[in-house]
């Protein structure tokens, strides 16, 4: 096996084999994980931890910083889901319980790197940075996708399975070309491991030894496909060695984990060993979107064991413990989140002027013959339709 000198040198300076860098943790304890379902810090020896595994946890303002941001993006995923139901957005798919993936997606980058994300992920759109407003116009059915990527360096976020995955190897294979200091998150669920885009962006993205760090949210549902009937390997993170990267399971829940590991990964990517694979084992609350009746393929009970693993109770839990967390910031947090949701209530609340030769405007930068004529019959029943007004 080839792997980029970068990578061997850090198999060397952990004192492992090529297969234990690579594989996740496994074992007694199968994912990393630093604290448990009540918010309180695992024992060293029951995190996951070892040789090249190893996840000191992150410093207190970061993860005081990225609690505030779970805040936020659990009170925009309520806001969201009721805007829908007010008929102001014409579909959301809710992130409510997977917001701690959510969040460290967006913190783990640093400025000049670029995300990929999914239609789910729009509390980590935020969280990069880009407008409330912005992020939920694509959800509101407007012309375009809301925001720009170059700005942010953020993909628009993609509803068709995978795709924005070779945009994000394409974007790092462009910057390793240029020699730029560029790490790219490629966030997808686990369905998105079932397609043949996510096959052809993994093996490109190792072949040429890229610095792609894949996200993979198991949220342990494609719609109404359960894991168990998309694969039978033993994590989804399993899947990463036969690519020829390393990768690593944790507990999607735990956001103090989910920090710790990537941060890693990205650090790893930034110094040259090539693309990772992380999985982060999590749950969907809620819908798929607010077309789906989920109680069709589960059952509620299912539901209630992954409700009290909720990350926003598990990390405030921990921060109240080790007193980071006081009263004083937790009402400013939530001022922080009120404030988010009430600039969505009154962007999207407002009425969009639509033109509709938008439809023809856009489609190519030269307008087929077919297409001018189409537009030009609209324009001309739209001025029939004005001048009747008028009279």
């Amino acid at each position: 096996m080839t792997l980029p000198a970068e990578a061997q040198e850090a198999i060397r300076s952990f004192g492992i084999s090529i297969e234990d860098y690579m594989l996740p943790v496994h074992g007694r304890v199968p994912q990393i994980q630093i604290l448990d379902e009540r918010g309180t810090l695992r024992p060293d020896d029951e995190r996951g931890s070892a040789p090249g595994h190893d996840y000191p946890i992150p410093a207190s303002d970061e993860l005081l910083e990225a609690y505030r941001r779970l805040v936020i993006g659990r009170r925009v995923n309520d806001q969201n889901s009721s805007l829908v139901r007010q008929g102001r957005m014409a579909v959301y798919p809710s992130s409510h319980g997977q917001e701690a993936c959510q969040v460290a997606a967006a913190l783990c980058l640093s400025e000049g790197d670029w995300m990929f994300p999914t239609y789910r992920d729009s509390v980590a759109v935020m969280t990069r940075g880009v407008d409330p407003v912005e992020t939920m116009t694509l959800f509101r059915g407007d012309w375009h996708g809301g925001y720009d990527p170059h700005q942010h360096k953020v993909g628009i976020q993609s509803t068709p399975l995978t795709t924005q995955l070779l945009h994000a190897v394409g974007v790092a294979h462009a910057a390793k070309l240029r020699g730029e200091d560029t790490v790219v998150l490629a966030m997808c669920g686990d369905g998105a491991t079932s397609e043949g885009d996510f096959h052809e962006a993994l093996n490109f993205a190792a072949v040429f030894s890229l610095p792609v760090v894949f996200f993979v949210q198991n949220n342990q549902y494609a719609i109404s496909v359960p894991l168990a009937h998309q694969t039978v390997a033993p994590s989804l993170a399993h899947k990463a060695i036969g690519y020829g990267m390393a990768g690593e399971r944790v507990d999607g829940n735990d956001l103090v984990a989910l920090l710790a590991v990537l941060d890693r990964a990205v650090r790893l990517a930034r110094g040259g060993s090539g693309p990772l694979l992380v999985e982060a084992y999590t749950y969907r609350m809620q819908a798929h979107t607010n077309a789906d009746d989920a109680t069709r393929y589960r059952q509620d009970a299912e539901v209630e064991a992954w409700a009290v693993k909720d990350p926003l109770k598990r990390m405030r839990e921990y921060l109240r413990a080790d007193g980071a967390l006081t009263d004083e910031k937790e009402a400013a947090f939530a001022a922080d989140a009120e404030e988010t949701a009430r600039q969505l209530r009154e962007g999207l609340g407002s009425d969009t002027e639509v033109d509709p030769l938008d439809l023809f405007r856009f489609v190519y930068t030269e307008p087929t013959p077919q297409l001018r004529e189409q537009s030009a019959l609209l324009a001309d029943e739209l001025s029939r339709e004005t001048s009747r007004e008028e009279h």
